[in-house]
């Protein structure tokens, strides 16, 4: 560029460095190596069928690595693939530590030379598809959650090896749990308008204090009413943490007192005690209710 006003001019680097500005993110595929999220995806997920194309790790971890770098929609996928040094790092990863055989058995399964390291947006919009939501139940203009599909149910215990490694590498004798609902504000048309009167949708989470991790999460609409079914999502949050690691096993290892404040700000202390007091595994637990 010529010469401006500024002390400096900018001049263009007319080969390939191999530098990336998404340097950040070979950070996390080293903790999804080390935590074993790859095996874990290929193992429950069984999105994908036959030998050809993109495996069902490297779509999932694709879309964990545009999370990551703030994508806000399945297109922004091209911005990791547009990166050329990001995309040198990606492809060293995938053969590292494989065999030669290996090697070759993954190229095989594409039919054209394979230059991507990410799939296109056409390849994961296909994948996604593949979960199998049925969205021909949803109602125009009301709240609906679509039911648990096998490949979705393979996410959740994706995710629950996640959190039995986390705890693995740390182990934690207490679980403290916090369950809210949270708004993601969206510009997309077929998002529905939430209770403050814009446009979003209305992850209900539940939240492991002393992992600083989400050990369960159920991504709503966003005019699904913010205590709707909690108790369903606790216990399926509880399922997770039982299910592997420390805490398997200890489904009747309950607290003998729980502490229950009446004003709780979405749903009141009385409406949680009686969701609370039908569930074979948590009637026996004295409440103690506070309130001010």
């Amino acid at each position: 560029m010529p010469q401006s006003l500024l002390p400096f001019k900018y001049e263009e680097e007319t080969t390939s460095t191999g530098m990336t500005a998404l340097a950040g993110l070979p950070a996390y595929l080293d903790l999804a190596s080390v935590l074993g999220m790859g095996a874990s995806m290929g193992k429950h997920l069984q999105v994908r069928t036959g030998g050809q194309g993109w495996t069902d790790s490297q779509v999932a971890t694709s879309l964990v690595l545009l999370q990551l770098a703030g994508g806000e929609c399945v297109d922004d996928v091209e911005r990791l693939a547009q990166d050329g040094g990001f995309n040198e790092v990606l492809q060293r990863v995938e053969v590292h530590g494989l065999k030669r055989p290996e090697r070759r058995r993954q190229l095989r399964r594409f039919r054209k030379e394979h230059k991507r390291s990410v799939p296109s947006a056409s390849a994961v919009r296909r994948w996604l598809k593949g979960f199998g939501v049925d969205e021909s139940r949803r109602v125009a203009g009301k709240a609906w959650i679509p039911e648990v599909t096998a490949p979705l149910l393979g996410l959740r215990k994706v995710n629950a090896e996640l959190i039995a490694a986390v705890d693995a590498k740390s182990p934690q004798r207490t679980a403290t749990l916090d369950q809210d609902a949270t708004l993601v504000p969206t510009t997309k048309v077929e998002a529905l308008f939430c209770y403050k009167g814009f446009k979003a949708y209305q992850p209900l989470n539940v939240y492991w204090a002393e992992h600083d991790v989400t050990l369960h999460s159920e991504f709503r609409d966003g005019n699904v009413p913010a205590a709707y079914q909690n108790l369903r999502v606790l216990q399926e949050a509880l399922d997770c943490l039982f299910s592997r690691g420390r805490f398997s096993g200890c489904v009747n290892d309950n607290p003998p007192v729980m502490l229950l404040d009446r004003k709780l700000p979405k749903v009141d202390g009385l409406e949680v005690l009686r969701q609370i007091k039908p569930d074979e595994r948590l009637r026996m637990i004295s409440v103690v209710m506070l309130t001010s």
